[in-house]
């Protein structure tokens, strides 16, 4: 029996925004806020899905310390904190001050703040503060294409067996299909990369531009 991929038209996007849990008045506010306030970059934010696919997720598995590199103004580090266990915390790595200055207001009206530690600077140093043992229970990965690499390589020791790694971007609008620009074969020599890692096994899920999930194999 052969199978027909869903083509994902905007009114089926919208049915299922529709039927799916709508985000809260603070989450709302963010969306809306980023939009306007960024026209430019608000594509960097991740999509409503996949806010609530994170939170959804980290609460399911029972989250304590999580890792998030790409914060841009908070809405997928604010949806992984809101799903923490008691106790939990997320740390956060991005460069820019003013972006996660947004951040920070709505971390705070959401009541999370505490559960956020944000560290500002290049990603590809600063990730080698972290504790070198497998201790990690969740990371997202949103950043630069480029450091895709590093970022993983960095973090992947340090997630426990049985931990889940996601990957944002990894569809890059359809074009790793016929990778043409050094961004396209970025993205593609990413997957390839992560795709032949013993160490996980993983998939893609067709949400927004393509999320990997992995998890983290036992030894």
């Amino acid at each position: 029996m052969s199978y027909e991929p869903l083509a994902l038209t905007p009114e089926l996007h919208q049915y299922l925004l529709d039927h799916s849990t709508p985000p809260d008045q603070v989450t709302a506010e963010l969306i809306a806020e980023t939009r306007a306030a960024l026209p430019g970059e608000a594509s960097m934010q991740v999509a409503p899905e996949q806010a609530a696919f994170l939170r959804l997720l980290t609460s399911l598995m029972g989250v304590r310390q999580a890792v998030e590199v790409g914060t841009f103004t908070g809405l997928s580090s604010l949806s992984i904190a809101r799903g923490l266990a008691e106790g939990g915390k997320v740390t956060c790595f991005d460069i820019s001050e003013e972006f996660t200055g947004i951040a920070r207001r709505y971390w705070k009206r959401a009541g999370v703040e505490d559960r956020i530690e944000l560290r500002v600077g290049p990603a590809a140093e600063r990730l080698r503060e972290l504790p070198s043992e497998a201790y990690l229970d969740l990371v997202f990965i949103d950043a630069d294409k480029a450091g895709y690499p590093t970022y993983w390589n960095e973090l992947v020791p340090r997630v426990r067996p049985g931990g889940v790694l996601l990957v944002d971007n990894v569809l890059w609008s359809g074009r790793v299909l016929d990778p043409r620009s050094e961004d396209d074969r970025t993205i593609t020599t990413f997957n390839d990369l992560a795709r032949d890692d013993p160490r996980v096994e993983l998939v893609i899920l067709p949400i927004a531009d393509g999320l990997t999930m992995a998890r983290r194999r036992n030894g």
